[in-house]
């Protein structure tokens, strides 16, 4: 009797691998500078801090060349991506934040005079422009500049090309800060993280999301994991995600998992299972967390 092989899903969307100039960095989790092999893809690869278990690449390539692929190199290759995607993507954030309970702090929060949200990574902002029609105040930070230009232009949003630290925006400036699909691309989280509690109201949340490395599919898939690509410089866990928010200053209020296989990848009525079983016992694909800056006493 033959064994079907699952289906391996399809990777997400990523520049081409080039052999740019990189430089070997201590863990940006715990500092250390011992690690191990993790996952051998095809052009590069990952490590695992062996202090904390943050999986990361290492050596990793500069933050000018990071920043050149979005604005000189791919940048439209990016935004006609986004925009074929556009519908099904708004429409998986929605359900995200419905997971997290974003409803309820929406409705909280909207009894005040237009509360300030920032959106870092928006895209071509269609959530931007949803959250805008809800009543919000709404700012973006993009830095493929197509994509951009495309959100203020025929969105008319308030969207910054520079990243989040070069805004300068105020401090305590926005009641809820949001990131989704984008710390994984940063060379620097813990100082994206750092900034983000720097501009957030006391009692202001921060929403999180990207993929789990500590799902089932990274588990199963390992090197052919669609996550595990050329622009994912790290791959973070609810574990060491978690600890980076808290050393941060953030209290973690919330972890919510789904994606528990990948659509193709096996029968519906397995996949159905497997994906509320993702949600319950968090091994799901794509993790969000909901964290909160303490209020003042």
């Amino acid at each position: 009797m033959n064994r079907k092989i699952p289906k391996v899903p399809v990777k997400t969307w990523s520049t081409p691998v080039t052999g740019e100039p990189s430089r070997i960095i201590p863990c940006t989790l715990c500092h250390g500078d011992h690690f191990r092999p993790y996952l051998v893809c095809e052009g590069f690869s990952y490590v695992r801090c062996t202090g904390c278990g943050l999986v990361q690449m290492n050596p990793q390539p500069l933050t000018v060349e990071v920043v050149r692929r979005y604005q000189e190199g791919h940048g439209a290759d990016y935004l006609s991506y986004e925009l074929a995607n556009e519908s099904a993507f708004l429409q998986l954030q929605k359900l995200a934040l419905g997971d997290a309970g974003f409803a309820v702090l929406e409705k909280d929060l909207l009894v005040k005079k237009r509360p300030a949200i920032l959106d870092v990574g928006c895209a071509t902002g269609a959530l931007l422009e949803t959250l805008q029609n809800q009543g919000w105040e709404t700012t973006g930070v993009e830095i493929c500049t197509p994509a951009q230009a495309y959100a203020r232009q025929v969105r008319n949003l308030d969207v910054r090309a520079l990243p989040l630290e070069a805004n300068h925006f105020p401090a305590h400036t926005f009641d809820v800060v949001l990131a989704s699909h984008l710390i994984e691309h940063l060379n620097d989280p813990r100082g994206f993280v750092q900034e983000v509690h720097r501009i957030l109201l006391p009692g202001g949340y921060f929403l999180i999301t990207t993929p789990n490395i500590g799902g089932f599919q990274a588990w199963f898939f390992k090197n052919r994991w669609r996550s595990a690509i050329f622009d994912h410089l790290f791959l973070f866990s609810i574990k060491t995600l978690s600890q980076l928010l808290r050393s941060s200053g953030f209290e973690v209020v919330k972890v919510c998992t789904w994606g528990g296989l990948a659509a193709g990848t096996a029968p519906g009525s397995l996949k159905r299972v497997f994906d509320r079983g993702a949600k319950r016992f968090g091994f799901g694909d794509v993790m969000l967390l909901k964290a909160q800056v303490p209020s003042r006493e």
